[in-house]
């Protein structure tokens, strides 16, 4: 008895559909890394937000809330909107640091499969010398 068989061949097409959603806590924590590593970005925070973590740093949680230090991002329909806070190390141009943090922060994003819409971008503060922290 001879019984036919056929081979099944898994084709993009054969694949289970569904959605996938990617968290703006995601984005925020690859933009923040991105960002972190363009050379003039002497850290991310607005005057509040160092503040704090500095605070938090003093009192051994200093982890708390590091990924998304100085960023937000809204994720819609596969494409990103980030917001960052910068303070930029003295001497580095303001243009040539944000041109680097927005090709940068667009790389790193794209690389996870994301469209990147708008990257605004405040720069809050200048570093003299050392790390910027606030006056209490």
């Amino acid at each position: 008895m001879d019984e036919a068989t056929q081979e099944l061949s898994v084709t993009p097409e054969a694949v289970a559909g569904g959605t996938t959603h990617v968290s703006d806590e995601v984005v925020e924590k690859i933009a923040v890394a991105a960002a972190k590593s363009v050379p003039g970005v002497a850290e991310l925070g607005g005057d509040v937000a160092r503040f704090f973590n500095a605070v938090l740093d003093k009192v051994g949680l200093d982890q708390v809330g590091d990924a998304r230090r100085g960023c937000s991002a809204h994720v819609t329909g596969g494409a990103a909107v980030v917001n960052l806070v910068l303070v930029i190390t003295a001497g580095h141009p303001v243009p040539q640091v944000t041109d680097g943090v927005r090709a940068a922060v667009t790389a790193a994003v794209e690389g996870y499969g994301l469209r990147v819409d708008e990257i605004n971008i405040r720069v809050d503060d200048v570093a003299l010398g050392g790390p910027a922290v606030p006056s209490a």
